[in-house]
């Protein structure tokens, strides 16, 4: 039986009335579809009361990216710029998921929003405009978004940590990377370990120390080019071998419970 892969929704207006949406981009819906072998679930921004039932019928789950950043009371930090796109909905929902999924050793990938959002819910802080602080550089979406592989192309190089998952997968000890976001790590979480960084010192991945399942986040986004780069496939082939373990020792579980 396939995982079944639960996937991060923002709430989003659309139509002539702006009407609120949950959505998710389609390119994580294709990886779920393909390197990792599941089958997606778009998760609604409906808050915590719906988090235990939800997890209960997930073998994976991917914190997707968004242009929205977390709301700064999550963390202490300061009110956002006048015109920062917030997604309150969505906080409120994925910080208790990403707690939960932990807890549960739910396989858990955290990509780009969802890479601060799962630094938050364990109790670190962020950066909210990398590129307005002094001796950082700009990680901010290109001017040329319109242009698709300006957009998503490599923007900069990254530093692994030696003897790191990333490593492993890479054989190098650094890779480039694309970089669409403003917010990025200030103080890392207590549980989480670094195990990237750009040339600026900005953290681009972390792993859950202690984790019961595959736990990690990146601060690209390797579903846009997994399908012709080798280490963006790689991860997701990780994950998937995670969430097939859990899919194996649920099925266990089952049986034995039968017996």
């Amino acid at each position: 039986m396939r995982p079944m892969i639960g996937i991060s929704c923002c709430v989003k207006a659309f139509g002539t009335f702006n009407t609120p949406n949950h959505a998710a981009s389609d390119s994580y819906v294709k990886v779920v579809m393909g390197p990792v072998g599941g089958i997606p679930a778009l998760i609604p921004c409906a808050g915590p009361d719906c988090v235990d039932d939800v997890l209960a019928r997930l073998d994976g789950l991917i914190m997707t990216g968004s242009r929205s950043n977390v709301w700064p009371e999550y963390y202490g930090g300061p009110p956002h710029l006048e015109g920062t796109p917030e997604d309150h909905q969505r906080d409120a929902t994925t910080l208790p998921l990403i707690r939960a999924a932990i807890a549960k050793g739910i396989p858990l990938l955290a990509i780009c929003r969802g890479m601060q959002e799962l630094n938050v819910a364990l109790g670190g802080s962020l950066d909210q405009r990398i590129q307005d602080l002094d001796g950082r550089m700009d990680h901010s979406t290109p001017s040329d978004q319109h242009i698709p592989l300006v957009r998503t192309g490599k923007a900069h190089g990254v530093r692994l940590k030696p003897n790191t998952l990333l490593a492993r997968l890479s054989n190098a000890e650094s890779i480039p990377v694309n970089s669409l976001h403003n917010q990025g790590v200030q103080k890392l979480a207590p549980s989480l370990v670094a195990e990237a960084w750009a040339p600026d010192g900005t953290v681009e991945a972390v792993r859950v120390e202690g984790a019961k399942a595959f736990a990690m986040g990146v601060q690209w986004h390797p579903e846009y080019d997994w399908d012709r780069d080798a280490l963006s496939r790689s991860i997701f082939e990780v994950f998937a071998e995670a969430c097939r373990a859990h899919v194996d020792a649920r099925d266990g579980r089952k049986l034995q419970a039968a017996e």
